[in-house]
């Protein structure tokens, strides 16, 4: 099928990776994962149709770009790429800058994640078809 819509998933939890990878990935998706921004934004002109993207990193060997920053530099780049946000925190002001910036969903990282992602993922195709 060559209308299968390819996803990056770029968090640097691999658990979260892989159970995104593997659910989605059985829905008929392509996905691509990576364990921070800067692997993503390589790989911007393969134009994927959905990035989910982890709103915090941590490195202890180098300085990588926090959720918000890649979400910068995706927008100058690929302004019509949705982005949804993955977060552990769940505090108002977070949500609110999110959406101030033009993020398309913020969904959190909890036991509902990957049913949570699902429906933000759905409702975010229908609406652009």
């Amino acid at each position: 099928m060559s209308d299968q819509k390819l996803i990056f998933v770029v968090d640097d939890d691999p658990l979260i990776n892989m159970l995104v990878i593997k659910r989605f990935s059985s829905e008929g998706y392509r996905m691509e994962s990576f364990d921070y921004g800067e692997g993503c934004l390589k790989s911007l002109y393969k134009n994927p149709d959905l990035i989910i993207l982890d709103y915090f990193f941590i490195n202890d060997h180098s300085e990588v770009m926090n959720g918000m920053e890649v979400f910068d530099k995706i927008k100058e780049t690929k302004p019509d790429i949705p982005v949804i946000m993955l977060s552990g925190q769940d505090k108002g002001e977070i949500v609110l800058e999110l959406a101030r910036k033009g993020i398309d969903d913020y969904v959190i990282k909890d036991n509902n994640l990957i049913d949570n992602l699902n429906t933000a993922i759905k409702e975010l195709f229908d609406s652009r078809e």
